[in-house]
């Protein structure tokens, strides 16, 4: 059997989505055995994480398992030692690698040399596992997911890419409302558009944040500046305004609609103050989702 690996949340197939998040909702509601007893997971981190590293910490002990963090001044991918050669060292003592990159390419170079599985914590591209607890917090809050209208406000960047196509998977409507040169990269644009025309879905691009909110049953926003953006910072912050998440904004959704950020969020700039405690807010439902939804893409994905 191939090793499966997580990079992008289409490396699942729309079932296996369904699976995790299902899989995840008893997990949370139930509890689980220990389907990682007697096995180690790396985790490797190249920028800084709360939300990631501990969920994943957390959810690796409470499967049974023993996680191993490294820092990026332990490893020093593609630095101190070419990434091909760590992976193919760790994938002989551990039984998977949970890596957070600057540069989705350091994850494909790591992939090809592992026969452990390599699971994708953040890339520059992707971030499979937060759209993996986004899905699980809204089928929650919603009791499902194929023909939702999903509306993102801001930039096209991993974040948006894997819900957008995490949504056209699932049969939901996305729409991603950005100013121009912040679009979803097209490469992504396309492949989403694929998947949804096959699962009933439906992918498109708005500039206008209250077009992309009209009637929405989600409303979701992340950073205007990510980490990697530093430099860029004034000219992101001059090219976003306008697109901040709002009370104003919230109106044009559904009366209950449900608002999502998966945090840092920085108030004053992409949502202004009180929305992360807003009776429609579930951020931090969210956040804790992270835990359960990647406890059962481990199950999934480690054997």
């Amino acid at each position: 059997m191939s090793t499966r690996h997580l990079l992008s949340i289409a490396d699942l197939s729309p079932e296996e989505i369904g699976f995790v998040v299902t899989r995840a909702m008893e997990m949370k509601r139930n509890g689980h055995g220990a389907p990682l007893a007697g096995k180690s997971v790396a985790l490797l981190f190249e920028k800084p994480s709360l939300r990631t590293k501990v969920s994943f910490d957390v959810g690796i002990q409470q499967l049974g398992g023993h996680p191993i963090y490294m820092g990026r001044d332990e490893v020093g991918l593609g630095g101190r030692e070419p990434v091909a050669d760590v992976a193919r060292v760790l994938c002989r003592y551990v039984d998977a690698i949970v890596a957070r990159v600057f540069a989705h390419r350091t994850l494909a170079e790591m992939a090809k040399h592992s026969t452990a599985p390599v699971i994708n914590a953040l890339s520059d591209a992707e971030h499979p596992c937060q759209t993996l607890a986004d899905l699980l917090t809204i089928r929650e809050r919603k009791g499902n997911l194929a023909g939702l209208a999903i509306a993102f406000i801001g930039d096209g960047n991993n974040v948006s890419a894997s819900l957008a196509l995490g949504a056209a998977s699932v049969g939901a409507s996305f729409v991603i409302a950005s100013p121009e040169g912040y679009d979803l990269p097209a490469g992504v644009m396309a492949q989403a558009r694929r998947i949804a025309a096959a699962h009933g879905g439906a992918v498109r691009q708005a500039r206008r944040p209250q077009e992309a909110a009209a009637g929405a049953d989600v409303v979701y926003t992340d950073v205007w500046v990510s980490m990697g953006d530093e430099a860029e910072a004034e000219a992101r912050r001059k090219a976003f305004k306008g697109y901040q998440v709002n009370l104003d904004l919230m109106r044009q959704a559904k009366p209950d609609a449900i608002f999502m950020h998966d945090l840092p969020a920085h108030q004053g700039e992409e949502i202004s103050a009180g929305m992360l405690e807003h009776p429609q807010s579930v951020v931090f439902d969210q956040a804790e989702n992270r835990l359960h939804a990647q406890k059962a893409a481990l199950e999934l994905l480690v054997r």
